[in-house]
């Protein structure tokens, strides 16, 4: 790769970040009335997902720790959002599973998020927006695979 392309990518892995956090903030003032932190909010989500899931799976899914991800688990436990169900997979790691009102919460909230996004789009075309994900994708995938000692 040319470092005129490398330059190109590190601008875009420096626009991440801030986009990450501003992000963030946006999504934790939104759900102040639910109670809800951005943590929360992506358990949520990963369950809307993907169904059921242990909390190692959705650990690796987001690449997070378990501990962090246990407790955001129980925070949403706690709110009845989600509720552990027999895993006949493995016995020690029960499945975490969306409740009725977890499924109802985590809707509303990704509504609310869509519309959002589509102020956003403005003159973005989808040729765009798949040059974006495959360019996103490829560093998610090469980050992933750096080994730090």
């Amino acid at each position: 790769m040319s470092e005129e392309l490398t330059d190109r990518l590190t601008e875009v892995f420096d626009l991440v970040g801030p986009l990450y956090r501003r992000t963030h903030r946006k999504v934790e003032q939104d759900m102040s009335a639910e109670g809800l932190s951005a943590g929360v909010r992506a358990v949520l989500n990963l369950l809307r997902e993907h169904g059921p899931m242990t909390v190692p799976q959705m650990s690796r899914a987001q690449a997070l720790s378990r501990q962090f991800v246990q407790r955001m688990v129980n925070d949403a436990a706690a709110r009845g959002l989600v509720e552990s169900a027999p895993n006949p997979a493995h016995q020690r790691s029960s499945l975490i599973r969306l409740t009725e009102h977890g499924q109802t919460v985590i809707t509303a909230v990704i509504n609310r998020e869509r519309i959002v996004l589509r102020q956003a789009g403005g003159d973005l075309t989808e040729t765009e927006i798949d040059a974006c994900l495959r360019v996103l994708s490829r560093l998610l995938e090469v980050m992933g695979n750096v080994d730090v000692d």
